[in-house]
């Protein structure tokens, strides 16, 4: 099956594209002539969405969980081991700090620290592949963790952790804290006060409403069930069990947006089937599958469906995109700049043949065989490009931040910091240097001098450490002080003093 003419995408061919065409043409062209395939995924299955991930970090929070009027909420939970069940119209789950007899070591080996689960999962399988058994957690940015259940004592993590400093793993340590209390949860209901740490809650319609604070997009409709259960962070997690068709319902008119043409909206409702799918392993330590943010996609549950999106869900029922019979990693962006990018272009891991660095344009405005974004000059004269483009009417198809020496250093330290890296005590910093560079123009690696040594950011770690780039396709501008006038043209000039740089 065409995959272009399945998802209607059929219309590139016409020499006068809308602007949601347009967009749609990544699609297209990442896949370059090798086209993955339509397939046909299990019906409908129930996936496992995190909504609030991490309820209990404010002593504060609470949340309120409702049915629609005329309907009741069903509340399943255990005492003494057995299962007990009740009925109410309003429940209200708080945060309780305890206070523990006695203060208890919290520990956790960290072998790698990253900004997307793409490369933790690729990092997780190098660490596998010498022997050492691991698993992903995201406490804040995604880390690879020794495997707590393999590495339980004290002693065990310690041994290891010196045997690997020994081979020269130096960024690998022990996150380390006391704890003398803990957050515990329960939930009111019918006037008593229930102290449970697992929850679920149904309803006989499988709406139910959550509201987290005062504020209107505080306020989200959930299909499905709930679940209030523990995570690996010593906090809570309320679950969304939820079929995948009505998920979608939820995530395809946000990412896309109901004012789209039927066709574009059909192929967003494909991707983002295929991406949840190929996705359900992210929060395994956590024991369910996606969250509901840009770190998966963006979930807002059943407050903001839309009937064209709907109808598009619908018409693309189990359809999902597969290479060589496995689902394919269905990434997609708001703005791409003008040209895409290979996956290992942003991110640690084997490439996908299906992901490509293609011009995002019909006009033929750029070549990237003749002229290579690998090469510095070739990415000034791409960026100063505005027109010929398919998104070039995109707020931040181009942009520009300027960061003073200043800025950056305190970002850089506080970033190096965080991962307690060895050289997070620098106190002067330098010049910054592109030192790599992608064919389709991404930075591959950063430098940056510092008065301990060069400090390398890689791929999207250097917008994880760095505020100013927005994305990986940039070049650097030095920004000066201003020079002042010499009192008489006989006397030198003093060297112009860098103070920062513009992300271009």
């Amino acid at each position: 099956m065409d995959f272009r003419a399945s998802i209607g995408l059929r219309s590139l061919a016409l020499p006068k594209l809308s602007r949601w065409q347009k967009m749609l043409l990544p699609v297209a062209t990442l896949l370059g002539t090798a086209f993955p395939a339509l397939a046909q995924a299990p019906q409908n299955p129930v996936i496992e969405v995190g909504v609030v991930q991490r309820f209990g970090e404010e002593p504060t929070d609470q949340l309120e969980i409702e049915p629609l009027s005329g309907d009741r909420l069903t509340v399943r939970f255990t005492t003494g081991g057995q299962p007990q069940t009740l009925t109410t119209n309003r429940l209200r789950l708080e945060i309780a700090q305890m206070p523990l007899e006695k203060a208890m070591l919290q520990e956790r080996l960290v072998l790698s620290s990253h900004r997307s689960f793409e490369s933790a999962e690729d990092s997780a399988n190098q660490w596998r592949d010498r022997g050492i058994e691991t698993e992903i957690a995201q406490p804040n940015g995604w880390e690879v963790w020794a495997k707590r259940e393999v590495y339980q004592s004290p002693l065990l993590r310690r041994l290891l952790l010196q045997n690997l400093r020994q081979q020269g793993f130096e960024q690998v340590y022990m996150d380390t804290h006391v704890v003398d209390r803990v957050p515990k949860t329960a939930f009111i209901a019918n006037g008593y006060r229930y102290n449970r740490d697992r929850v679920v809650i149904t309803s006989a319609n499988s709406r139910i409403r959550v509201t987290t604070g005062s504020g209107q997009r505080d306020r989200k409709l959930y299909g499905g069930s709930l679940e209030l259960q523990p995570n690996a962070y010593g906090t809570y997690t309320l679950v969304n069990d939820v079929p995948i068709e009505t998920y979608l319902r939820g995530v395809v008119p946000h990412e896309i947006g109901p004012s789209a043409p039927r066709p574009a909206i059909e192929a967003q409702a494909v991707l983002a089937r295929t991406y949840a799918l190929r996705n359900l392993r992210r929060f395994a330590i956590d024991e369910y599958q996606l969250c509901a943010d840009t770190q998966c996609q963006v979930y807002w549950g059943l407050g903001g469906t839309a009937t064209v999106a709907d109808q598009a869900i619908a018409a693309t029922r189990g359809q999902v995109v597969t290479h060589n019979s496995e689902l394919i990693d269905a990434l997609y962006s708001s703005t791409t700049g003008g040209v895409t990018a290979r996956f290992s272009d942003v991110w640690n891991g084997p490439d996908r043949p299906y992901l490509r660095s293609v011009v995002d344009s019909v006009s033929g405005v750029w070549d990237l065989s003749q002229r290579p974004l690998s090469e510095e000059q070739n990415v000034r004269a791409f960026l100063s490009l505005e027109s010929g483009f398919n998104e070039e009417d995109w707020d931040l198809f181009r942009w520009r931040r300027e960061s003073t020496l200043a800025d950056i250093s305190r970002e850089l330290k506080e970033y190096l910091g965080n991962r307690q890296h060895p050289l997070a005590g620098f106190s002067a910093m330098g010049e910054l240097q592109v030192v790599e560079r992608s064919s389709g123009g991404r930075v591959r690696r950063l430098a940056i001098q510092t008065d301990l040594g060069i400090i390398e950011l890689e791929k999207d770690e250097i917008i994880r450490a760095l505020y100013g780039p927005r994305s990986l396709l940039f070049y650097l501008d030095p920004l000066y002080e201003p020079v002042p006038t010499a009192a008489a043209a006989a006397e030198p000039q003093p060297e112009p003093v860098l103070k920062g740089y513009a992300f271009v």
